[in-house]
């Protein structure tokens, strides 16, 4: 089942907590991605839930190749016998480059950062799933709506997800919501939040589908794209300290 993807994934996760500053929080953070706890990983490996918790608390130190290797192949085998959604929704993103019209930006978060993280940058609005704010989310894809809808095939549209769907889809030049949030519902991958700038008339089908889909959806009130794209970048150069 998609190996070279499978392949690819576990290089990318394997090299990523090598080169970390801090192994521990980017082993949490793949933990966290693939939604398996500190008891499950751990019943895996067959080790107590404990060596799992100092190694993301810096409490051991860091992990040499043959415990990463094991890391990484439990959280794939985890998956694979869940379905494989995480190695799937990583397919979606190798192959051809982002329509660069369409891209304004993506960016991933070096410690995953929360939905309220989000609305407080877009100076946001939630106003679907307030519950949901604590939500973590790593990394963001601001999109300009109407080159979206012009230019990418259904298949593109999954690649903006980057490398994980916990992440924020930002669009632009939005009227009223609605056609982002049927996209969403027809590709079946749903982000982690949904933010709408330049809403006019926001369209309440677009919340009931938020609803359904339990997605946070936020209309962000920052004056125009190039302040909302600087604050977002501020948000991860904020993150890249805190490691």
């Amino acid at each position: 089942m998609l190996e070279k993807e499978k392949e690819a994934l576990a290089k990318r996760i394997a090299g990523e907590i090598t080169l970390s500053a801090d192994p521990g929080k980017t082993m949490r953070k793949w933990r966290e991605i693939f939604g398996t706890s500190q008891t499950e990983l751990a019943e895996f490996l067959g080790v107590s839930s404990s060596v799992i918790s100092d190694y993301e608390g810096g409490r051991r130190k860091s992990p040499g190749a043959s415990t990463i290797r094991k890391f990484v192949e439990a959280l794939l085998e985890i998956d694979e016998k869940r379905g494989g959604n995480v190695i799937r929704a990583f397919s979606k993103t190798i192959g051809s480059e982002f329509p660069t019209s369409a891209i304004l930006d993506i960016r991933e978060f070096a410690l995953p950062a929360t939905v309220k993280d989000i609305v407080d940058a877009v100076k946001g609005e939630v106003v679907a799933n307030l519950d949901l704010i604590d939500r973590r989310i790593y990394g963001y894809t601001v999109i300009d709506s109407i080159q979206a809808i012009l230019e990418m095939s259904a298949e593109e549209f999954l690649k903006l997800y980057g490398w994980t769907t916990e992440r924020a889809l930002v669009f632009t030049k939005v009227t009223t919501g609605r056609s982002p949030m049927i996209a969403i519902r027809v590709q079946g991958l749903k982000p982690a939040v949904v933010v709408l700038h330049g809403v006019k008339n926001l369209d309440q089908l677009a919340v009931k589908l938020a609803e359904r889909e339990r997605v946070p959806l936020v209309i962000s009130h920052v004056e125009n794209e190039n302040d909302l794209i600087n604050s977002l970048r501020r948000l991860v150069e904020k993150k890249e300290k805190e490691l």
